[in-house]
């Protein structure tokens, strides 16, 4: 499957932030903006929601640590009782530093798959890329064709009238899988 994009090349990150509001606002499907390095409030300007992974590592880290709890607790007081040193067998202050490393194993871990979940990223992937300088100093707006009253001369009007080096029309293939 394949769709036709309009992609604008920029050469500065003021000049693709600038066109990226442009294009937010004037109604068009952003697809993605690529850079070389983060762009400083280039999410606000495609209109992206904040991320919900920091919400997913806290999760899965509580429930990592409380798995680890319950799972000490069960093993020292219910399946199998030993006394050692006289301590009790639920003595909750010795798996305080075992519970913090796993709760941080589980946060980490799960946020890390959750990411490659979310994203598609997987090994064999082909990304599809613009450009070549795209990774070394050049800035390019894909901005989809959503319908046929499209308007391609406009779309680069809009970018060149924020400093766009060039744009183009082409047709994207999907990123294989």
């Amino acid at each position: 499957m394949s769709r036709r994009v309009m992609l604008g090349f920029f050469e500065r990150e003021e000049d693709v932030l600038a066109a990226t509001k442009a294009a937010r606002n004037a109604g068009l499907k952003i697809l993605d903006v690529y850079t070389p390095y983060a762009v400083h409030g280039l999410d606000r300007a495609m209109g992206l929601t904040p991320s919900r992974l920091p919400l997913v590592c806290l999760l899965l880290g509580l429930f990592g640590a409380g798995f680890k709890v319950w799972f000490e607790f069960w093993t020292t007081a219910a399946a199998w009782p030993i006394n050692v040193g006289g301590k009790p067998w639920n003595s909750l202050p010795a798996f305080v530093p075992v519970t913090f490393e796993v709760m941080v194993l589980f946060a980490g871990v799960s946020t890390f798959l959750a990411f490659l979940f979310v994203t598609g990223l997987r090994p064999g992937r082909v990304p599809v890329m613009p450009h070549v300088r795209v990774t070394d100093d050049q800035f390019v707006l894909v901005v989809e064709q959503t319908d046929s009253v499209f308007d391609a001369a406009r779309v680069g009007g809009l970018f060149a009238g924020c400093g766009a080096v060039r744009s183009e029309e082409r047709v994207q293939p999907e990123a294989q899988s």
